[in-house]
């Protein structure tokens, strides 16, 4: 390396050091607004992260959701078996269907049993359940087109139990996933409008934190301006102090996810465990990376708007 690019390196680290030491410097002397907009990003970040964990939590439980959805048909104790056997092929020759399981009265009654913990099971005088067909999907996202098809089938209301109320004798679960597709956009569109407001909350803080660090160094911005100091000199210590200030936010919204995730979510999945609260790592890190650079980009971009408005250089 020649001597130019060892004395230009060394420069650039003396220059990025005094950066650092204006900006600790004017963060002392302006704690109360650096403290506010400290506290603005950190909030800002973490509405964010907990919403992005939610988002993850909830697309886990849309997917775990639909790849259990299945249609169950119930069948009339008087069906024709050659009727039945027309609806199960019928079903079964279907793209969207992957399979198609029989389930006979007596297996109907014996699954009852086995999930029944009240006792009515013993109870019962014969056997009122009926036979059904239960059939599974390539594509949970199908379902309402299956169900149609079906129904639409000629002997479909020949074979089912209920032919007076025939959606009563049909059973699938698309009515919850849709309830939880309303739920997950209403929680996104509340949080995405919380965090808005903390962003711009977060971005007059930062505005006000560099405009008070301006009008202090106000005189030692014009003698540098008179001894010929570079406009990316004058503006460094300014566009370090944004970035410490977001650098710090977004670790304490970090520390923040992490604790939730460790505590809150562990005790969620012990106290429901068939619902989906494991989120992986890689998932995690996606998430606390995208917090470090939206706060970065908050700090920056305070920085640059106020010193757009109060430093003309």
């Amino acid at each position: 390396m020649s001597a130019t690019k060892i004395r230009g390196c060394m420069e650039s680290m003396r220059s990025f050091a005094y950066f650092i030491r204006e900006a600790l410097s004017n963060s002392k002397k302006n704690f109360s607004t650096t403290l506010g907009a400290v506290v603005t990003i950190f909030l800002s970040l973490l509405v964010i992260g907990v919403f992005m964990v939610a988002s993850l939590i909830i697309d886990q439980m849309v997917a775990s959701i639909e790849n259990q959805v299945s249609i169950t048909v119930y069948l009339s104790d008087s069906a024709l078996e050659p009727d039945v056997s027309e609806l199960e092929d019928f079903a079964r020759s279907l793209p969207e269907v992957d399979n198609v399981i029989y389930i006979s009265k007596d297996e109907a009654l014996e699954r009852f049993k086995e999930q029944s913990t009240t006792g009515i099971a013993e109870q019962l005088d014969g056997n009122p359940l009926p036979a059904s067909f239960e059939i599974s999907l390539n594509d949970p996202e199908k379902v309402e087109q299956v169900v149609e098809q079906i129904k639409g089938n000629a002997v479909f209301g020949k074979v089912i139990d209920q032919p007076n109320e025939p959606d009563e004798s049909i059973k699938y679960g698309k009515e919850i996933i849709e309830q939880l597709f309303s739920l997950a956009n209403i929680i996104r569109i509340v949080c995405l409008a919380l965090v808005l407001l903390l962003i711009f909350v977060a971005l007059i803080f930062i505005n006000n934190t560099i405009r008070l660090a301006i009008l202090a160094r106000r005189k030692e911005i014009a003698i540098m301006r008179l001894v010929g100091a570079s406009n990316g000199f004058i503006r460094g210590p300014f566009l370090m102090e944004g970035a410490l200030q977001a650098l710090i936010g977004a670790g304490l919204a970090i520390g923040s996810i992490s604790l939730i995730c460790e505590y809150a979510l562990k005790k969620a999945e012990t106290s429901l465990p068939w619902l989906p609260f494991d989120l992986a790592a890689l998932s995690l890190g996606m998430i606390y990376f995208v917090l470090l650079i939206a706060g970065l980009v908050i700090g920056l971009f305070g920085s640059v708007w106020a010193m757009r408005r109060y430093l003309k250089v």
